[in-house]
């Protein structure tokens, strides 16, 4: 299937939702590898973290951009009560994370750092997830059957836990699962 868009898409992200989520929006893609630490100062609130991530994972670009090529670096967070939920370091962790998403509404934002020849941009988008009550067997179960720990606040919105845990969001779909494919089109418009 030939591309939808003229850019070619390099992707620093190893995640294969957000890797699915440009394919599948008609985009040629390549993945590229950047190893950066994906720490940030603690003065960093909300937006400010992810957005401040995707752009230390694209100034660690080294390449060089062809014409029709755009880098694209992203990161989620899961924003709950004035904390940062990033991803779990552990099953403990990731269940601790679970049990305060539950019953709770948070804020998924994502960052993104777009970069051409010419140009860089960044930008964010948030979701706000209103969580049903969990009981700790549902979060066993899914513990027990899926991989939370590649997930920021140790959830896929697209799996279990989102079906019987999530009553309602309030903003992309898309963003929760990590990257906000809609407002990723409308902003590469500017480069």
């Amino acid at each position: 299937m030939a591309p939808f868009f003229k850019h070619k898409i390099l992707l620093a992200s190893q995640s294969p939702r957000r890797q699915q989520l440009i394919k599948d929006s008609g985009f040629e893609m390549e993945i590229v590898r950047i190893d950066v630490e994906e720490d940030f100062d603690e003065s960093l609130v909300a937006e400010q973290i992810p957005v401040f991530l995707a752009e230390k994972k694209g100034k660690a670009f080294t390449g060089q951009l062809a014409g029709n090529e755009l880098l694209v670096t992203a990161d989620t967070v899961v924003w709950l009560n004035d904390h940062v939920l990033n991803k779990p370091v552990d099953l403990d962790d990731a269940f601790r994370m679970l049990k305060s998403l539950s019953g709770h509404k948070h804020t998924v934002y994502t960052g993104v750092s777009v970069r051409s020849a010419e140009k860089q941009i960044s930008f964010y988008e948030a979701s706000d997830v209103f969580f049903n009550p969990l009981s700790d067997d549902m979060i066993r179960y899914y513990l027990e059957n899926h991989k939370p720990l590649d997930k920021a606040g140790a959830y896929g919105i697209q799996e279990f836990i989102g079906y019987v845990g999530i009553r309602k969001i309030d903003g992309c779909y898309y963003n929760v699962m990590g990257f906000p494919v809609s407002r990723f089109i409308h902003e590469i418009k500017h480069l």
